[in-house]
C-alpha cells in the first residue's frame, strides 16, 4: 500500500513541476538595461501558456529581413487587457517595445504592442519582475 501511495504522490509532484520548467522570471532571460523598439510585419503567432509568442519580420536599412520573436503574457491575460485573437493578422505592421534577451538572440520580452488601429496593449507577464511590473498586469505608471 505504501508503495502505491508513494508512486501516486511522486507522479503528482512530477506533473505539477512540468509547468514550472516553462515559466521563468524576466531577469532569468531578459536584460532590463537593453530596451528595444521593433517595427515589423507579423509573420506568426503562438497563443500558448504560460507565454504567448508572436514573430515580426523587421527590415533594416539595407533591406535585410530579420525575424524577431516577442514573448508576452498568456492568452487569458492578453484577452483581459483587450487583445483578442482576431485583432492581429499575419501581415499586420506592429510596433513592439520590449527588452532584449540576455543571450543576444532575436528574442525580446514584448512589454507594449501597438496595433495597426493605434491601440497599445501591455504584453508583459504580471509578476515576472520586468521593468515597471507591479504584478497587476497593468501597464507601468508614467512618472
Amino acid at each position: 500500500m505504501k508503495a502505491k501511495v508513494f508512486a501516486a504522490t511522486s507522479a503528482l509532484v512530477l506533473l505539477a513541476a512540468v509547468p514550472a520548467f516553462a515559466h521563468h522570471s524576466f531577469a532569468a532571460e531578459f536584460d532590463g538595461s537593453k530596451p528595444v523598439r521593433l517595427v515589423g510585419k507579423l509573420s506568426r503567432v503562438e497563443w500558448t501558456n504560460p507565454h504567448s509568442y508572436f514573430y515580426v519580420d523587421v527590415v533594416d536599412a539595407k533591406g535585410n529581413v530579420t525575424t524577431w520573436g516577442c514573448e508576452g503574457a498568456g492568452p487569458g491575460a492578453l484577452s483581459r487587457r483587450g487583445l483578442k485573437k482576431g485583432d492581429i493578422k499575419i501581415g499586420d505592421t506592429l510596433v513592439v517595445d520590449g527588452y532584449r534577451a540576455k543571450d543576444g538572440s532575436h528574442l525580446i520580452d514584448g512589454r507594449r504592442v501597438t496595433l495597426p488601429d493605434g491601440r497599445s496593449i501591455y504584453g508583459g507577464t504580471p509578476g515576472d519582475g520586468g521593468p515597471g511590473d507591479d504584478g497587476s498586469g497593468n501597464p507601468p505608471k508614467k512618472s
